[in-house]
């Protein structure tokens, strides 16, 4: 009998995805633990994995469609087996809204999603060896294969030589629009990410009640221990501000444990660890992955991580524990030019820091007009779980942090 192939819930928030594509056709067979499809989540492009042995002996969702989580959409079987039309028919109706109208599905993307680096088309290697690979960055024809008939097996990626990083992509448009055509205007559907947004957003806008706290920081010993930093670091990569204010902010809450905290209806959980929240840009959207116990982490440690999360993120290769389980977000928009705004709390976290651009200003030291770095920023906060003292203590913490970075190390 036929083993039915669910939409899986693949994050911790789907409810629903996109299928992107088939990796396998009608009659190909398949193996447990084989990927049988791309699927686009609410967060990233993830595997939808087969769970039985046999053939795709049917496939019920066209790529480019939209069903909720638990739909079927597709059948394995033994080679040849059919699958009676009631069953397929009932299985592909799950799909539908009232009255049986088929849900509007976002149109196919414009460019490809990869899900890895490297290419393991063509290499004989276990399914566990080809994701190993993919997550890794392991070239497998660069592998000999200890497997059965030269099959590469997971023994053969320890201590593989991973493939040098692929440049990362400029910066995408924060709002992807339709190209222009000749009618007055054109409907876009919503993709996952985008629907999430909203959703988050009437549930953060809505029911919490924000206030907001905006502090300006004289950041020239944070610029010059960024230069000190940078020609100790040379060729190893580079430290931003953002990462300087990423440490800052860590350390901070730390500090002040009532703003690490979230919002659980019946009570308010303070963190004593420190995974913080980084806002990142995608095509379509924002997602936000997590720097995990950011305060324990070196400048440079945070830097890595800092750009492999950002870069992970705008190729929507994220894995759940990557971008869930913040205790505190940071939102940058310097990068725009942006002097100052406002960021929307993430639930259940009970507050975010809204980072403008560093500009140089005229400013009065000492009785004279300096020209002098500075920077912006706007906290965030629940007014259930933190009070106006309570954020303006944090902030001012935060802002002798960036304006003597010696105080990081106290």
């Amino acid at each position: 009998m036929a083993t039915t192939v669910h939409m899986e819930a693949l994050s911790p928030t789907m409810e629903e995805g996109r299928l992107v594509k088939w990796t396998k056709k009608e009659g190909d067979p398949v193996k447990t633990g084989e990927t049988l499809a791309e699927v686009e989540t609410d967060k990233a492009v993830m595997e939808l994995i087969a769970r039985a042995d046999g053939n795709l002996v049917k496939v019920l969702v066209p790529e480019g469609k939209t069903v909720p989580v638990g739909d079927v959409v597709a059948y394995i079987g033994a080679p040849g087996e059919k699958v009676g039309e009631a069953s397929a028919a009932a299985a592909a109706g799950k799909g539908k809204g009232e009255g049986g109208r088929v849900l509007p599905a976002p149109p196919p993307t414009p460019t490809p999603v990869p899900t890895a680096t490297v290419s393991d088309e063509r290499v004989k290697a276990s399914p566990l060896a080809k994701r190993i690979a993919r997550e890794t960055g392991v070239d497998l024809k660069l592998l000999s294969g200890s497997g059965p008939g030269g099959r590469v097996v997971k023994r053969d990626l320890e201590g593989a030589p991973a493939a040098p990083p692929a440049p990362l992509p400029p910066p995408p448009s924060p709002i992807p629009v339709a190209a222009r055509s000749g009618a007055a205007f054109e409907d876009v559907p919503l993709t996952q990410i985008r629907k999430t947004i909203a959703r988050r957003l009437v549930t953060s806008l809505g029911p919490i009640p924000h206030f907001f706290l905006t502090t300006e920081v004289d950041m020239e010993r944070a610029a010059e221990a960024r230069a000190a930093l940078n020609k100790d670091l040379g060729d190893q990569g580079k430290v931003s501000f953002n990462d300087i204010i990423v440490k800052a902010t860590a350390l901070a809450l730390v500090r002040h444990r009532a703003c690490n905290a979230w919002f659980q209806e019946d009570h308010i959980r303070y963190w004593n660890e420190v995974h913080l929240g980084m806002a990142v840009a995608v095509e379509d959207g924002l997602i936000t992955p997590v720097i995990r116990n950011a305060d324990q982490r070196t400048m440079s440690q945070i830097s890595g991580e800092a750009r492999a999360l950002a870069d992970k993120a705008r190729r929507r290769q994220l894995k759940p524990d990557e971008y869930t389980g913040a205790t505190f977000s940071v939102s940058n928009l310097g990068m725009f030019d942006i002097d100052q705004f406002t960021a929307v709390i993430n639930p259940p976290e009970a507050g975010i820091l809204a980072v403008g651009t560093v500009v140089e200003k005229p400013v009065v030291l000492e009785g004279q007009v300096v020209p002098r770095k500075r920077l912006r920023l706007t906290m965030s906060c629940d007014h259930r779980v933190i009070d106006g003292a309570t954020g303006a203590a944090f902030l001012k913490t935060l802002k002798q942090m960036l304006e003597n970075p010696l105080a990081m190390v106290l």
